[in-house]
C-alpha cells in the first residue's frame, strides 16, 4: 500500500505539472495519471488501496466541502436565493429528461435504462466546480454580483436531487415501487443536513473559541468532526434521509460565520494545505476507476448523446437566471461551469451493471465518457474564461 500510494502522488504530480506546461488545468493531468496507473491498464495500484479508494475519494470531498463553507458569503447566498435554488434541480431535470428521450431514440434502449443513464450523467461534480468557483472568488471575479457564490450553492444541492432520484429508479429497476413518497427524501435530506451542520458548527464555534489551541490543531478538529460526520451517514439514515455532504459545508459556513476573519483566513490557509494532497488523491483515484475500454462501446453515438443533452442542460441554466442582473458574459459562465462530471459518475456508473440491469454495459460507457470528456472541458472552460467573462470587483 505504502508503495502505491508514494506512486500516486509522484504519478499524480508529475502528469499535473505536464498539464500546466500545456496550459491545461492539472486535473487533466491527474485524471491520465490514475488511468495509466490503475487496474485497467499498467495496473501499479495495490488492489489494498483499490479497496478504501471510496473512502479516501469522500474524503477528498470532505475537504472541498469545507474550503466551500468557509467561503461561501451567506449575504450573497440569500441575495442570489432565487436562481441558486432553481440551479439546484432544474438543469439536472432537463438533463435527466433529455437522456431519457434522446438515449431511447439514439441507442433504442427502454425508457427506465435511460432515465437510470441521465440520473447517473446529470450529477454536477462538486470536485471540479467547487475548487475552480473557490479560485474565482479569491480571485475577485464576479464577486459583487456574488456569481461564484451562486454556482457554489446550487451545485452543491444538485447531487443530493440527482442521487435520491437515481436511488428510486434503481429502487424500481430491482422490483421495487416508485413511489412519489420517496422523493420526499430530497428536501428532508437538504433541511436535515443543514440543521445537523448549522448546530454542530454553531457548537464548535464556541467551544474551540473558549480553548487555547493554535488555528492547525482547530483545522483538524473541524476536519475530524467533519470525516465522522460522513462516516455516520449510514447511522443517520436509518432514521431519516441525510445529506452528509451538505451537512459538512453548513458546518464549515456556520462556523466561519460565528468567528473572527483572522481565525476565518487562518483556516482557509490550511485546508488550502490539507486540499494539495488530497486534490492529487481524489483525481488520480478517479481516473483510476475508470475502464477505457468501455468508452469503446459508448462511440461516436455516445459523443452526440453527451452534447446533444449538455444543449438541454445549459439552456436550463439560462432559464434559472431569468430576472437576475447578469449579463450574457456571466450568464455564458455560469452554464460553462455546469459542465463538469466526475465524482458521481465515478461512484455509482457501474452499479447498474453490478445489479445485472438490462443495458448495464452501455450506462458504464456513457458514464466513463462522460467523466473523459466534461471533467476536463468544464475544467478548462472555467479555468480559461473567468477572466474574460466576470467582472474583477
Amino acid at each position: 500500500m505504502i508503495i502505491s500510494l508514494a506512486i500516486i502522488f509522484l504519478c499524480g504530480l508529475i502528469f499535473a505539472k505536464i498539464s500546466e506546461i500545456f496550459k491545461l488545468p492539472r486535473l487533466l493531468g491527474m485524471l491520465i495519471a490514475g488511468i495509466l496507473i490503475g487496474p485497467f491498464v499498467f495496473n501499479l495500484i495495490d488492489l489494498s488501496v483499490l479497496r478504501i479508494s471510496s473512502d479516501l475519494r469522500k474524503i477528498a470531498l470532505v475537504v472541498i466541502l469545507i474550503r466551500a463553507g468557509l467561503t461561501l458569503d451567506f449575504k450573497k447566498v440569500v441575495e442570489v436565493g432565487r436562481p441558486a435554488l432553481l440551479m439546484s434541480f432544474l438543469p439536472a431535470t432537463f438533463e435527466i429528461l433529455a437522456y431519457t428521450f434522446l438515449a431511447k431514440f439514439i441507442f433504442g434502449i427502454d425508457v427506465l435504462s435511460a432515465a437510470i443513464m441521465g440520473a447517473i450523467l446529470s450529477a454536477v461534480s462538486p470536485a471540479v466546480v467547487v475548487p475552480g468557483m473557490i479560485n474565482v472568488i479569491e480571485k475577485g471575479y464576479g464577486n459583487k454580483k456574488g456569481i461564484g457564490q451562486l454556482v457554489l450553492a446550487g451545485a452543491s444541492l444538485d447531487d443530493v436531487f440527482v442521487l435520491a432520484i437515481f436511488s428510486s429508479l434503481i429502487g424500481f429497476s430491482t422490483g421495487g415501487n416508485f413511489s412519489v413518497y420517496k422523493l420526499l427524501d430530497i428536501p428532508i435530506s437538504i433541511v436535515s443536513g443543514i440543521f445537523i451542520g448549522a448546530i454542530i458548527g454553531y457548537v464548535l464555534s464556541i467551544v474551540l473559541s473558549k480553548i487555547e489551541l493554535t488555528n492547525n490543531i482547530k483545522v483538524l478538529f473541524i476536519f475530524a468532526t467533519s470525516i465522522l460526520l460522513v462516516g455516520l451517514k449510514n447511522e443517520i439514515g436509518k432514521l431519516f434521509a441525510f445529506s452528509e455532504m451538505l451537512s459538512v459545508m453548513t458546518l464549515a459556513l456556520v462556523y466561519s460565520l460565528k468567528s473572527e476573519n483572522d481565525v476565518i483566513y487562518s483556516l482557509k490557509n490550511g485546508f488550502s494545505g490539507i486540499w494539495s494532497g488530497f486534490e492529487v488523491l481524489l483525481f488520480v483515484l478517479i481516473g483510476a476507476q475508470v475502464d477505457i475500454r468501455y468508452t469503446l462501446g459508448a462511440g461516436a453515438l455516445g459523443l452526440l448523446l453527451i452534447f446533444a443533452t449538455l444543449v438541454f442542460r445549459t439552456l436550463a441554466v439560462n432559464i434559472c437566471l431569468i430576472g437576475t442582473n447578469l449579463n450574457l458574459k456571466e450568464r455564458m459562465f455560469c452554464m460553462i461551469s455546469y459542465f463538469p462530471k466526475a465524482t458521481v459518475q465515478a461512484a455509482i456508473g457501474a452499479i447498474p451493471l453490478s445489479l445485472g440491469l438490462p443495458n448495464g454495459t452501455l450506462i458504464l460507457s456513457i458514464a466513463v465518457l462522460g467523466i473523459l470528456i466534461t471533467a476536463p472541458v468544464g475544467a478548462i472552460g472555467i479555468e480559461t474564461t473567468y477572466r474574460k467573462l466576470l467582472r474583477n470587483d
